[in-house]
């Protein structure tokens, strides 16, 4: 059990010390050393779990959903809404996250994993899809509203939305701009009565 325990924690260490130079320089200038370098372990552990730096990457991506908590505000619509800004928050915080987000919108590493691999899209759409399913169920959402159509909209706009946050302000606006981007999408998806009781703002620090 133990030996399991130390397995799990070097997996983590490598996974981090990956994310931390792909988040600082992305794939393509990323090497093994430097990664090998930060995690201070041999070269036998990171082979070990992981075949190549394109394995370490895969598990960078994957790990983005990884351990996700739901917010659960008794409102699925709401629920969608703070998952975002919780999300743009982590970025602040998490280079696993921030660094698994990088990774996929870099085309080098698009190419890389393969069509049927660009799945961290298809991951956040459909967990997004999934509250919006749910909210429609409970008469949050229009009757026109398809959840999936929806959903898919919901991860194309964060995905373009942070990346001009960070051009503009290293994502230190991130917030503000997702309020906007709810604030101007609510009313076309959500039923009049429900709108009252929504909010955009991000979350308190805490």
């Amino acid at each position: 059990m133990a030996q399991q325990e130390r397995a799990i924690r070097t997996r983590q260490v490598l996974l981090l010390a990956a994310a931390s130079v792909f988040d600082e320089v992305g794939y393509d200038a990323a090497s093994i050393s430097e990664i090998l370098s930060r995690s201070k372990m041999t070269k036998g552990a990171l082979y070990f779990h992981f075949a190549s730096k394109e394995a370490l990457a895969l598990g960078v991506i994957d790990a983005q959903t990884a351990d996700l908590e739901l917010p659960e505000t008794g409102s699925k619509l709401q629920d969608l809404v703070c998952l975002t800004q919780s999300i743009a928050r982590r970025l602040q915080t998490d280079v696993l996250l921030r660094a698994g987000v990088r990774l996929t919108v870099e085309e080098r590493t698009l190419n890389l994993l393969g069509a049927s691999q660009a799945s961290p899209y298809a991951k956040w759409i459909e967990i997004c899809g999934g509250l919006l399913t749910e909210s429609k169920a409970n008469g949050e959402l229009l009757g026109h509203v398809q959840p999936a159509a929806v959903a898919e909209l919901v991860v194309a706009s964060f995905t373009g939305i942070q990346l001009v946050s960070q051009v503009y302000s290293r994502r230190e606006d991130l917030a503000e701009r997702l309020s906007a981007f709810w604030r101007y999408l609510l009313p076309g998806i959500a039923v009049p009565g429900v709108l009252p009781h929504l909010t955009t703002d991000p979350p308190a620090a805490g």
